[in-house]
């Protein structure tokens, strides 16, 4: 065994590389799937990346989640396929080539051919696959690429083909025309989840538009107001609320009339006249109501002056009245349209309570023109803006024009005929696309759809039957979601995705959908090889009618993306043309990870198509991880190098360190996380150096045994350690065995983000507790055999602890591992072959307990001597410890006792339960925990509590309760004060005291000449120590030391050095040599 690298040259990352070369060699991931080949599966699903930028932190922190997850049901007993996914389809890969391609529109495409543009696709797919690889393995993540799937493979796809055709099959799926979010940049209708991915605030144009009432004899105009001028030229409808009051109002200075609702009367300009305006200035009246603040986005709450009310009306009594257009471009529907229909969807919180419909590109303008009749049901709705988000030729003055561009255009169209009423910016949230970043809109399209809404009662009783972590996101994030969900549009009219596996005749009486390649081939013996549309769109069909029907065709559409990676749990495993029985016996899948956006994505997806397909969920348990942020809270971004890159961490402090960071930080509870490459350091500095030194420790002091003649050191085995008489091993094996309880049990609920602390408490005892506690026996001062106890009971409480945190750390772990083998008769090649330590040990509670009141009195007792500046070398005379608990003073006083008397550097300890000896006893309410219980009678027990005689105290401890004006108060709701009773004729710096709860410690800090002479021992001692690091000396060198006083009296020194000769020797091993130093003074 061996002590890995000395000290400061110890560097982690190198040790990292080491192993990752050890992993090779042995073939560590293909050897652990062999080995645990046959054990029960646990099926954990990755959902697949794009390959077409680097991994940043968001990747890696999922990716360790998943890491520690896997490797954790790998070493209980579980055969655990891992294998990398990629996501090959859709916008993100367009995107790139658009760009490096210069394309802008649709037809360039068409004019470059879709063969060739789909396998320029192809091939970036997988530009950063080796880079990913790279990084992916450097963090210590086990997972296959070789036998990697990718979302553009003949059989996954082949399966994606089978999951609509079942769909269809189902009644799930069917053709239709909506509204949708559209993404101009992307050329293509986004899904309601994708829609909901990045909002932005952005300044609007809003304007109020007049539109005149038809037969009015005041010329009355209705008043709508829209941050949409671009939907203007395609106004088909004016829509009210039928439970509103309407007023029709006559503005006293332009002498205009509007009807507008009731409550936004005040939304409406004043139209006074503005004193000495110049020309060409702009009347500010037109801007704003003088009477009234804020905008016609908000409820105003003042009277307006402007305005004479000439009549009160009912939103009803105004449906089916007739306005005349603001434009002409639908001329030809004036029979139907141009009139006001009602509903509820109309509210009076902004606005004037008529809203402007243009069915096209409006959901609800589209459900109510449909409804009434404004409309007809099909797919010969006119949408006069075209793919590219550009006005088409119907719109004769604005064609060709971008729609945002165009607002400026179209507003001052609007006022130079006379209609504007009021224009003006209007800032609000807006939906952008979330890749092209460019602002939706909304958008008429034919699609094919999902019937999730027909779904949704067991979407939400699927919920239910799924463990999350944390639970908050599925209680109320993702079941709101659920809630709310619409029907799923999941063709796209792009090019390179799976196409939609239909084929419809030309007069659209026959649709074929094929479920598999084999059913293509034979319906249009044409043999099958890719399944992109630039191979199977010219694949024609015979009509099953008759030749006379001619042949079906495909559509052109393809899959949204979202639907082949919601597809991933069948079509990874190409079910189900193969592994039918693994996937039947192992679905719904163990286990996913990822982020919070999630929920509305991958989440989502996979819960809509499971619950469609078996009517079950997808997965079973899921932890769900939040963003991870830059250091100052903003978005990480590679402009503004606000970040450190991923390796740059790793190469500095580990890849070890990186996991434990990114898993004991709120980013594991769906939190942000603000990323400081100093966290990093720190979890090194108090995780991974204590950690190390404990080991270095043991392997100093086992190689001590060799060099002062004893047989080489092996350790004890488990069962005879476990009957340590010693009470500091009993208690950390027993330590031990609670941390595989808690982490077993910790892992199998999926909170990782409990374990590290845990584990830090864990290390902080194993050094500064057993460790620091038993110096003298792991050195051999107590003997050979209690040394070899001691260095095997530290050795199997390393070697567990190693077991237990392999899942979490797999670098580290192997490195003690590699090293600790040496000395075991039989071990695995590696620690990840290892099996999951079971707490099978035995647990003693009261020795923790009694160790944990131990560490309470020391720390008391140190918090003494530091405030009064009491080094821990004094030595002191005694120390009192109260306590009304014979049990707790027994451990203290016994089997402990020379721990607490070393470690406080006292002469003597002196147990005492009469707590009333030595301090007065107080009690004082817990007001923050009994003011929300009692409320008013608060005041009534706080003077109860605070008049509780001593004795009253005393047995309120005992008994663990008290009754007090009708109200019982449990330990938890009394605080008990102990008030120390200094001795008479003393003063605070000849004793003192601390208490806590319910113990005091007390302390006589006064010297004499026995403790002085003990006192200058430890400081020599402690010199010597000093050298001995100075001169980088390892713990089995002996040395000769030597002494001079500098001091004209040399009897003190001389005295001291003959007093305490056995501390030398106990400390020093030998005595000195003489009395000069043997280079002179």
């Amino acid at each position: 065994m061996e002590e890995v690298c000395e000290g400061k040259d110890f560097s982690f990352p190198k040790q990292e590389d080491t192993i990752l070369n050890l992993w090779s060699e042995i073939k560590a991931f293909e050897t652990q799937l062999a080995r645990t080949e046959g054990l029960p599966e646990y099926v954990f699903y990755d959902g697949p990346p794009f390959a077409t930028g680097l991994p940043h932190y968001g990747h890696i922190l999922a990716g360790t989640i998943k890491d520690i997850i896997t490797r954790f049901f790998s070493m209980t007993g579980h055969h655990v396929i891992r294998r990398f996914g990629w996501d090959c389809h859709g916008l993100p890969v367009e995107n790139e080539i658009d760009r490096m391609l210069g394309i802008k529109r649709r037809d360039d495409v068409l004019k470059m051919g879709i063969d060739k543009y789909n396998e320029k696709c192809r091939g970036i797919v997988t530009r950063y696959v080796e880079e990913w690889e790279k990084v992916i393995t450097r963090t210590g993540r086990w997972i296959d690429f070789k036998n990697d799937y990718k979302t553009m493979d003949l059989k996954f796809m082949e399966s994606v083909w089978w999951v609509f055709a079942q769909l269809f099959q189902k009644g799930l799926v069917y053709k239709g025309f909506k509204v949708m979010p559209y993404s101009t940049g992307c050329k293509t209708p986004l899904s309601n989840f994708e829609a909901g991915q990045e909002y932005r605030d952005v300044p609007d144009p809003e304007i109020m538009v007049a539109f005149p009432i038809v037969g009015d004899l005041q010329k009355a105009n209705f008043v709508a107001w829209t941050t949409t001028p671009w939907t203007l030229p395609s106004n088909l409808a004016l829509c009210v609320n039928a439970n509103f009051t309407y007023v029709k109002v006559r503005n006293k200075y332009s002498r205009k009339v509007y009807v507008v609702a009731e409550s936004r009367l005040s939304a409406l300009p004043s139209d006074k006249p503005k004193e000495n305006v110049a020309n060409g200035s702009v009347d500010d009246s037109k801007k704003l109501n003088s009477k009234t603040k804020g905008s016609s986005g908000g409820k105003k709450e003042t009277v307006d002056t402007s305005y004479e009310v000439l009549e009160k009306v009912s939103g009803a009594s105004l449906v089916g009245k007739k306005y005349e257009p603001l434009f002409d471009y639908f001329k030809e529907f004036s029979d139907v349209a141009f009139r006001v229909v009602a509903d509820n969807y109309v509210t009076d919180d902004s606005g004037t309570g008529v809203v402007h419909c243009a069915p096209a590109f409006g959901e609800d303008d589209y459900r109510v023109c449909l409804e009434n009749k404004v409309i007809n049901k099909g797919e010969n709705l006119i949408v006069a803006v075209d793919d590219d988000g550009c006005f088409t030729e119907r719109i004769t003055d604005f064609s060709g024009r971008y729609v945002k561009d165009a607002d400026k255009a179209i507003i001052e169209a609007v006022k130079a005929n006379g209609r504007l009423v009021k224009s003006g910016t209007f800032t609000h949230s807006y939906p952008f696309c979330w890749r092209s970043k460019t602002p939706l809109i909304y958008r008429a399209v034919p699609s094919w759809f999902i019937r999730v809404e027909q779904l949704k009662g067991k979407l939400l009783e699927n919920n239910t039957q799924t463990y999350w972590v944390p639970d908050f996101v599925k209680e109320k994030r993702f079941h709101n979601w659920l809630e709310n969900a619409r029907d799923w549009a999941v063709s796209r009219s792009r090019f390179w995705g799976t196409p939609l596996p239909v084929w419809i005749s030309e007069d659209g009486e026959e649709i074929v959908v094929m479920d598999s390649i084999e059913k293509l081939e034979k319906l249009s013996g044409v043999k099958v090889f890719d399944l992109h549309r630039h191979n199977i769109d010219n694949i024609t069909i015979p009509s099953s009618r008759g030749p006379e029907y001619g042949v079906l065709r495909r559509i052109d559409d393809v899959f949204d993306c979202w639907f082949e990676s919601g597809s991933m749990p069948y079509a990874y495993i190409h079910y189900p043309f193969e592994n039918v029985e693994l996937f039947e016996k192992n679905f719904p899948g163990h286990f996913v990870a990822e982020g919070l956006d999630q929920t509305r994505g991958w989440f989502y997806t996979l819960m809509v198509l499971s619950t469609a397909l078996f009517g079950k969920p997808a997965f079973r348990n899921l932890i769900c991880n939040g963003l991870v942020l830059a250091e100052d809270g903003k978005k990480m971004s590679k402009s503004l190098k606000n970040y450190p890159s991923p390796m740059e961490v790793i190469d500095d402090y580990g890849a070890d360190a990186l996991r434990l960071y990114l898993i004991n930080s709120p980013v594991v509870r769906a939190e942000p996380l603000r990323f400081k490459k100093e966290g990093v350091f720190g979890v090194v500095k108090d995780v991974f150096l204590p950690w190390y030194n404990a080991y270095r420790f043991l392997a100093q002091n086992a190689k001590r045994l060799e060099v002062e003649g004893f047989a080489p050191f092996r350790p004890i085995n488990h069962a005879t350690v476990e009957k340590s008489s010693n009470v500091l091993d009993q208690w950390i094996n027993s330590a031990t065995q609670s941390l595989v309880y808690f982490v077993q049990q910790e892992m199998n609920g999926y909170r990782l983000y409990t374990v590290v602390p845990y584990l830090l408490k864990f290390l902080d005892n194993l050094t500064n507790i057993y460790v620091r506690f038993n110096r003298k026996r792991l050195k051999g001062r107590t003997g050979e055999e209690d040394c070899r106890m001691a260095l095997s009971t530290l050795f199997n409480v390393l070697l567990v602890s190693c077991k237990v945190m392999a899942p979490l750390t797999p670098f580290f772990t192997e490195v003690l591992y590699q090293n600790m083998r040496k000395v075991l008769n039989e071990s695995e090649e590696s620690i990840h072959f290892c099996s999951f330590p079971q707490a099978e040990g035995k647990r003693d509670e009261r020795i923790e307990q009694s160790v944990a009141r131990m560490m309470t009195i020391i720390d008391l007792a140190r918090n003494i001597r530091e405030r009064h500046n009491k080094p821990l070398k004094t030595p002191l005379r005694e120390m009192v410890i109260v306590h009304p608990d014979a049990d707790f003073l027994d451990d203290i006083a016994g089997k402990l006792r020379e721990y607490v008397l070393e470690e406080l550097n006292v002469r003597s300890l002196v147990p005492c339960n009469d707590t009333l000896k030595y301090a007065s006893l107080r009690a004082e309410p817990d007001f923050s925990v009994l003011g929300k219980r009692l409320g008013k009678s608060m005041g009534v027990v706080a003077k109860e509590v605070k008049a509780m005689s001593q004795e009253s105290i005393l047995g309120f401890e005992k008994a663990g309760e008290v009754t007090l004006s009708g109200h019982c108060l449990k330990l938890a709701d009394i605080k008990v004060v102990r008030d120390f009773k200094r001795p008479n004729g003393t003063t605070e710096k000849e004793i003192d005291a601390n208490g806590d709860g319910d113990v005091l410690v007390i302390l006589d800090l006064r010297p004499d000449e026995s403790l002085f002479e003990a006192g200058i021992a430890r400081e020599i001692v402690n010199r010597i120590q000093k050298l001995r690091k100075k001169a980088a000396l390892e713990p089995t060198d002996m040395v000769e030391a030597y002494f001079d006083s500098l001091d004209q009296d040399k009897s003190v020194s001389q005295r001291v050095l003959h007093s305490q000769v056995l501390l030398f020797f106990r400390q020093c091993v030998r005595p000195f040599v003489g009395d000069r130093c043997a280079c002179g003074n």
